[in-house]
């Protein structure tokens, strides 16, 4: 984990030449495909110079019929950006969005609250499963499990970014627009804030900082990352990308006096306070790349990897393997960076030996993978 967040604020439509005609306002009556990676679903529409556009359309479920008004694209865009705002034939899975403010050209933050709970983390799965193939040529089969202390899919947001509003009050900004909507109450926001303990260990995290905003997060994701590797004690973990050290911590519980655990983070501030967390690690503060290159080379038999939402990228993949672990934990925020990067190991030789995947952004389009990665011919047990 990072010291700074890694988690994406409202995107913003990049500043491109126009390439023609604007068909933004212009709507369509649409079948709505397959859901596709960034909370959307993909239809296709006809275009002016006789063919058709594919449509990345919001507020939709796959299979339904739905009205499609056109947000962003002109005549020459090899794709379009739509909106649903009005359904034809629903999904059996659609239900009445809970926040008032969710929906077509209001609150940007939450992609599904028109999809059921059970609905939504199956449209995950189906996005993790398709990067897999895609990317990795893996074919796997994805479950995405609720976390303890989701309740509804609400209320689970411990920290979140809010607009401040002259005179008072608050907004959210819409769907990649600098365009403010009030809001009165967020109904994913938790009512308190982060907690720092897990496991029987309290962390010391700055003001800022990163840390996994769901409250059952830090749990699920320790407890995932240590049945994976099940470390043994002696041995040596590199902990990489390892913020306040909360994996540092309890692999150094798990390898005991006579292992060892090295933490690299790039965050100054969270490299110290790893330290702090976690008595005994070796903990270097720099870029993970330029680290690895010119230190730590020695052997290790387990390591963990929690990239930012771009992932580790061939370099840092390529550092790792040269240190043989026998397994390798990949913490992921995002099923594409994941397959990349598997498709590195997979040169090297180490496997995908399982998967599971967590929601820990209810309401949103967004998941968190473990992968567990085995080294050809390793002795894992």
């Amino acid at each position: 984990m990072t010291g700074r967040s890694r988690r994406p604020g409202p995107r913003r439509p990049r500043a491109r030449r126009p390439r023609g005609r604007s068909v933004v306002g212009e709507r369509f009556e649409v079948e709505v495909g397959p859901v596709a990676h960034g909370g959307h679903c993909v239809a296709r529409v006809p275009a002016g110079d006789g063919g058709t556009r594919v449509v990345f359309v919001r507020h939709a479920i796959p299979g339904e019929r739905v009205v499609v008004e056109l947000t962003e694209g002109t005549e020459g865009d090899r794709f379009w950006r739509g909106d649903a705002v009005e359904v034809l034939a629903a999904s059996p899975d659609r239900v009445p969005p809970p926040c008032p403010f969710s929906g077509p050209d209001r609150c940007g933050g939450c992609d599904f609250q028109h999809v059921a709970l059970p609905r939504q983390r199956e449209l995950k799965a189906e996005v993790v499963r398709e990067q897999l193939r895609r990317l990795a040529g893996l074919d796997v089969d994805v479950e995405v499990e609720a976390v303890p202390g989701d309740v509804d899919g609400l209320r689970w947001r411990t920290r979140q970014r809010f607009v401040p509003l002259p005179g008072g009050g608050f907004g959210m900004r819409k769907h990649r627009s600098h365009d403010v909507v009030p809001v009165d109450d967020c109904l994913i926001a938790a009512p308190g804030g982060p907690s720092y303990e897990v496991g029987g260990h309290t962390f010391r995290v700055a003001a800022g900082g990163f840390w996994q905003v769901h409250p059952g997060a830090p749990q699920a994701l320790v407890t995932a990352v240590l049945e994976a590797l099940a470390p043994r004690p002696g041995e040596s973990a590199l902990d990489l990308y390892a913020g306040v050290g909360l994996f540092s911590r309890f692999l150094l519980d798990a390898v005991g006096p006579a292992g060892r655990v090295v933490a690299v983070e790039g965050a100054p501030g969270a490299s110290a306070l790893s330290l702090e967390n976690c008595p005994g690690i070796t903990a270097t503060a720099g870029d993970v790349g330029a680290v690895l290159e010119a230190d730590h080379d020695e052997p290790f038999d387990v390591a963990v990897l929690d990239p930012p939402r771009a992932g580790a990228r061939r370099p840092v993949v390529e550092q790792v393997v040269a240190r043989g672990p026998r397994a390798v934990a990949y913490v992921a925020c995002d099923p594409a960076a994941l397959a990349r990067d598997l498709a590195v190991f997979a040169e090297h030789g180490y496997r995908l030996a399982s998967l599971r995947a967590f929601d820990l952004f209810p309401m949103t389009h967004h998941v968190e993978c473990v992968a567990l990665l085995e080294k050809a011919g390793s002795d894992l047990r």
